[in-house]
C-alpha cells in the first residue's frame, strides 16, 4: 500500500515525506513554482518572485490517482507530473518516501526531468545536507534535453554564446552579475528563485542547481512557444523595467574623475562649442570628504546649485557616484552604526574594505537603511539638482570575498549575499518615486539580481580590461545580460583599466567600442585613463586645503582628447546615435511592456537557423539591426554571417547593397565605420549615414 499522499491547497498540489514538504502551484501564465523545504512548511520570503500572480481558474488543472501514487497539475501550456513511491530501501532497512518530477508542454513534450535515484545508486533529486545548528545545503539535479542551448544568467567575462557545459558561481563580484534565469531553445525558462551563493552546472548528462546555505530549495519554471513569450512571462513574474526617459537615449561623458565644479563645467561647455551631442555627464567617486557622508565636499565642489543649473540650461544631466561603503571617519559612521544599518562581519574587524580607508557597507536589505541613505542623497544631491545616480560598489565589492564572514538584516550572507544589488537599487527607485521623479528614473548600477530591471537600474560590466579580448567578451556579456531579464545595458567604452590616451592601439580600440557602443541601450563614455594628473601639472594625489588626500583624477577622456582624427570618428558616432532615438524608443518601450531585450543573440530573431546559434561575436539591435562589432586589433574587414534564408533580406546600411540570409560574407571595415545591416530594408533612414 502506497502511504505517500498528495493533497490540495487551493490551487497548490502538495506531498509530504521523510521530513520534507513539497509544493507546487501556478505562478503566472505558463509558469509553475516548486518550493521544497525540510522539517517545516516552505515559506515565501521576498525573492525575485512578485506575489500578484493571478491565474484564470480555467487554466489551471490538478489530478490525484493516490493508487497510483501520480499527481499532475496543469497551468496552462505548462504540465508538471509527481510520481511518489515509499519502498522500504534494503540498505537502510526503512521506508524511504520519494516524490519525483517531470516538466511537460501541456501537448505531451517533455521539456525536463528531476534525475531519478538511479536504482541501487539511490541517488537524490532533491538533496538536504544539513549544517550543523543551521540549516541546509541544498542541490536540485535534473535531467536536461541532451542538446538544448542555453541563454542567460548575467553576466560573467567570457566569449562563449550557448552555456551548455559551463559551470558558473552564484555569487557576484566586480565585473561578475549572477542572475540565475537561464532560457532553453526546448522552449523554457527556468528561474533558481533563492540569492544564497552557490553554483549552477549545466552538464550535458545533468543540471545542478546548489545553494551553501538556505531554508528551502525554491525555483519557478515556465513554458513558452518562442524566445519572445519566454521573456514575457519572467517580466511579469519579476517585473518589468520602467520607461526608459529621452535624455537615456543620447551621449553620456564621464571620466575617472573630474575633480572640481570648474572642470566638470569646462567639459560641458566645450562639448556644446564643438556641437558634440551631450544628454548627461557624471561626477564620479571622492568628491565628498569622506566615504559614507553623502555630500559634495566644499573646497572643490562650492555651488551644486550653480552647476546643475548650468548644465540644466546647457540641455545636460548630472549624475553623481555614490557608494555604499561607510567609512569609520566618515560623519554618518556613529549613528548607522549605533542604529545596526551596517552590515557586520562575524569574525574579525568589522570592515568590508579597505580601498582609500577602512570602511563598512550599509546594510541595503535593511528598509530602515535604505531610507537612510536616500534621506542623506535627497537632502545633498537631489536638492541641489543632482538628476540621476551611479550606484557603484553595487555587488558590494569586499575587500576579500569571503561571503560566510558577513551578515545583513535579510540573513546571512551566504544565504542572502545576492540580492544586495537589487534592494540597493530599490532603495533609490522609491525614494526617488516619492520625491516625483516618475518617468525620469535612470540609476547606473555595477550589478544586479533577478527583479533588478523594476528599480531603473542601468546595469554596466564593471571594471573590464581596455583589451580587444575584454572587449569581445561585452557582447556576449550584453547578450546574456538581456536573456537574464536586464534589457538596460551598459559598457565603459573603451574599457576602465589603463587606456593609455597615448597610445595608437587603445585609439583603435577606443574607437572600435564607440562603434559597440552607439549600438547598445546606453551609449556611455568612462574610464581610468593612464597618465594621472590631477591639475595638468602634477601626477600626484590632490590634497585639500585641510591636508586630506584625494585620488588622482586620471588623464581627460573626452572626444578631442585623442587628436583630430580619432574625433572626427568619435563624434560621427556620437551623432548617428541622435539618428537612432526613434528606433531606441520603440525598443525601451518593447522592454517596458514585454521584458524584451534591446541586444539579442541571432538565435533570438532567428530560432530555427542552427548556424546563428552560437555566433558570439555579432548581435541584433532590436528585431531590425544586425550590428558585426570589429574585435580584433588591426582588422579592416571582417566575416560577418547574415540569419534567415533565401527569403530574409538583409541591407548594409553603408552602401545599400542587399544580401540573402542563410550565408556569410565578407564585409569591409575600415577604422571609421563598422558593419551594420538592416533586416528586409528596415530603418533605411540610416541608409548611407555609417
Amino acid at each position: 500500500m502506497l502511504h505517500s499522499t498528495f493533497t490540495t491547497d487551493g490551487q497548490a498540489l502538495q506531498w509530504t515525506g521523510d521530513g520534507e514538504y513539497l509544493r507546487i502551484e501556478p505562478w503566472g501564465t505558463d509558469s509553475i513554482r516548486v518550493r521544497s523545504s525540510q522539517m517545516h512548511e516552505p515559506e515565501d520570503p521576498d525573492w525575485a518572485l512578485l506575489h500578484d500572480h493571478h491565474e484564470p481558474a480555467e487554466a489551471v488543472r490538478i489530478s490525484i490517482d493516490d493508487q497510483q501514487g501520480q499527481a499532475t497539475i496543469i497551468n496552462g501550456s505548462l504540465m508538471v507530473k509527481a510520481q511518489a513511491s515509499d519502498g522500504v530501501y534494503g540498505g537502510s532497512g526503512y521506508t524511504e518516501p520519494k516524490c519525483l518530477l517531470s516538466f511537460w508542454r501541456a501537448d505531451g513534450k517533455l521539456l525536463f526531468s528531476e534525475m531519478n535515484d538511479g536504482g541501487s545508486l539511490n541517488l537524490r533529486a532533491r538533496s538536504f545536507t544539513p549544517i550543523v545548528g543551521g540549516d541546509h545545503q541544498v542541490k536540485v539535479t535534473f535531467v536536461p534535453p541532451e542538446n538544448e542551448r542555453l541563454y542567460g544568467m548575467g553576466e560573467y567575462q567570457q566569449n562563449i554564446m550557448n552555456l551548455k557545459g559551463c559551470t558558473l558561481e552564484l555569487a557576484h563580484r566586480n565585473s561578475q552579475i549572477s542572475i540565475p534565469f537561464v532560457v532553453s531553445s526546448c522552449g523554457y525558462g527556468f528561474l533558481w528563485n533563492n540569492p544564497a551563493v552557490g553554483s549552477v552546472s549545466f552538464g550535458k548528462n545533468k543540471t545542478q542547481w546548489s545553494a551553501d546555505s538556505t531554508r528551502q530549495i525554491d525555483y519557478w519554471v515556465t513554458a513558452g512557444a518562442d524566445y519572445r513569450s519566454i521573456m514575457a512571462h519572467y517580466a511579469n513574474a519579476t517585473g518589468h523595467a520602467p520607461q526608459m526617459p529621452e535624455w537615456g537615449l543620447g551621449f553620456w561623458q564621464s571620466k575617472l574623475r573630474y575633480w572640481n565644479q570648474d572642470q566638470l563645467l569646462e567639459v560641458a561647455r566645450e562639448f556644446k562649442k564643438r556641437n558634440i551631442p551631450l544628454d548627461l555627464i557624471v561626477i564620479d567617486f571622492f568628491h565628498w570628504p569622506h566615504m559614507g557622508d553623502f555630500r559634495f565636499e566644499d573646497e572643490f565642489w562650492p555651488d551644486p546649485v550653480s552647476m546643475s543649473n548650468e548644465l540644466r540650461k546647457m540641455g545636460i544631466r548630472l549624475m553623481v557616484s555614490v557608494w555604499p561603503q561607510i567609512a569609520l571617519t566618515s560623519e554618518n559612521y556613529p549613528e548607522m552604526k549605533a542604529k545596526n544599518l551596517l552590515v557586520r562581519a562575524d569574525h574579525g574587524e568589522d570592515l568590508g574594505m579597505m580601498f582609500e580607508g577602512p570602511s563598512q557597507f550599509y546594510d541595503a536589505t535593511n528598509p530602515r537603511a535604505r531610507q537612510y541613505v536616500w534621506e542623506k542623497c535627497r537632502e545633498h544631491y537631489a536638492d541641489v539638482g543632482v538628476d540621476a545616480f551611479w550606484l557603484d560598489e553595487a555587488e558590494p565589492e569586499y575587500g576579500t570575498y569571503d561571503f560566510s564572514n558577513y551578515r545583513y538584516w535579510a540573513g546571512p550572507a551566504q544565504q542572502t549575499a545576492n540580492l544586495y544589488p537589487r534592494e540597493y537599487n530599490k532603495g533609490f527607485y522609491e525614494g526617488q518615486l516619492a520625491y516625483g521623479r516618475q518617468g525620469q528614473i535612470v540609476n547606473l548600477t555595477r550589478c544586479a539580481w533577478a527583479g533588478s530591471q523594476q528599480y531603473g537600474a542601468l546595469v554596466w560590466s564593471g571594471d573590464v580590461a581596455s583589451t580587444f579580448e575584454a572587449f569581445r567578451a561585452q557582447i556576449t556579456c550584453a547578450i546574456h545580460m538581456g536573456m537574464a531579464g536586464i534589457p538596460w545595458f551598459t559598457t565603459d567604452l573603451g574599457g576602465f583599466h589603463d587606456g593609455d590616451i597615448d597610445d595608437p592601439t587603445f585609439r583603435e580600440l577606443l574607437l572600435r567600442w564607440a562603434q559597440f557602443s552607439c549600438f547598445s541601450p546606453v551609449m556611455r563614455n568612462h574610464g581610468d585613463r593612464s597618465q594621472h594628473h590631477p591639475d595638468g601639472t602634477t601626477k600626484t594625489a590632490i590634497t585639500t586645503a585641510q591636508g586630506e588626500r584625494r585620488l588622482p583624477s586620471g588623464a581627460s577622456n573626452e572626444p578631442w582628447s585623442y587628436g583630430k582624427s580619432v574625433e572626427d570618428i568619435y563624434v560621427k558616432f556620437i551623432k548617428i546615435r541622435e539618428h537612432l532615438r526613434p528606433y531606441l524608443r520603440e525598443l525601451f518601450a518593447q522592454a517596458h511592456e514585454d521584458g524584451q531585450p534591446l541586444i539579442r543573440g541571432l538565435f533570438y530573431e532567428f530560432p530555427n537557423d542552427d548556424a546563428a546559434s552560437d555566433i558570439a561575436d555579432e548581435y541584433m539591435l532590436g528585431p531590425d539591426l544586425l550590428v558585426a562589432p570589429v574585435v580584433e586589433e588591426g582588422a579592416r574587414s571582417r566575416q560577418v554571417y547574415l540569419p534567415g534564408d533565401a527569403t530574409t533580406q538583409w541591407q548594409d546600411l553603408r552602401d545599400g547593397a542587399m544580401y540573402n540570409g542563410g550565408r556569410t560574407i565578407t564585409a569591409e571595415a575600415p577604422l571609421d565605420t563598422l558593419p551594420v545591416f538592416a533586416r528586409d530594408s528596415r530603418n533605411h533612414e540610416l541608409l548611407g549615414i555609417l
